[in-house]
């Protein structure tokens, strides 16, 4: 007997994560599931929800003056997560063909939402962010001191528990402000 091809979606969508249709695709979606995925495999101190990092991404990326463009995309850069869940960074490595549909999926989520994937540089921008990011949850969600040096950031970061309603409302809020700012990106 074969297994089940899909998942069911919060908004009561079959979703096929090896087979991806971007009509499929709905920040309602991706909000609520990262709203309840746990950072760090679930190995920290407190539950912090991958939403609220994507939150601070991208309130990061905003007050370092980011594009509307960029900030969404910090907002979404875990996107696939929502849909094939995360797998520890040590593991995943080692996991070739889960890598390339997690890239070809979370390069269709931007497309969708950005009008086009993202180029060198903003990969980089996002990158610097998102490890920026990663030093603080080390820090306060791990215990372990960071490698390398604390990152000048310019919001406050708080890992006190925030139920995933509000995280989700918070996802939402800025992606509908972003898609408002930037104009002409497709929603």
């Amino acid at each position: 007997m074969a297994g089940q091809e899909y998942i069911m979606t919060y908004t009561g969508l079959k979703f096929y994560p090896t087979r991806p249709d971007v009509n499929y695709v709905r920040v309602e979606d991706i909000a609520h599931a990262l709203s309840l995925t746990c950072r760090g495999n679930g190995q920290v101190k407190t539950f912090f929800s991958v939403g609220q990092h994507c939150v601070n991404c991208a309130l990061e990326a905003k007050a370092r003056g980011y594009s509307p463009r960029m900030v969404l995309a910090c907002l979404l850069h875990d996107a696939s997560e929502s849909y094939m869940s995360d797998v520890p960074r040590p593991f995943k490595q080692f996991l070739k063909e889960y890598n390339e549909m997690e890239e070809k999926l979370l390069d269709m989520i931007y497309e969708k939402y950005l009008g086009s994937t993202l180029t060198a540089e903003e990969q980089a921008m996002l990158k610097k962010v998102d490890d920026d990011m990663l030093y603080f949850d080390l820090k306060y969600l791990l215990g372990v001191e960071p490698e390398f040096e604390e990152p000048k950031v310019h919001i406050d970061i708080s890992f006190d528990f925030v139920p995933f309603e509000k995280v989700e409302k918070q996802y939402i809020a800025i992606f509908n402000e972003m898609i408002r700012a930037a104009g002409d990106m497709p929603c």
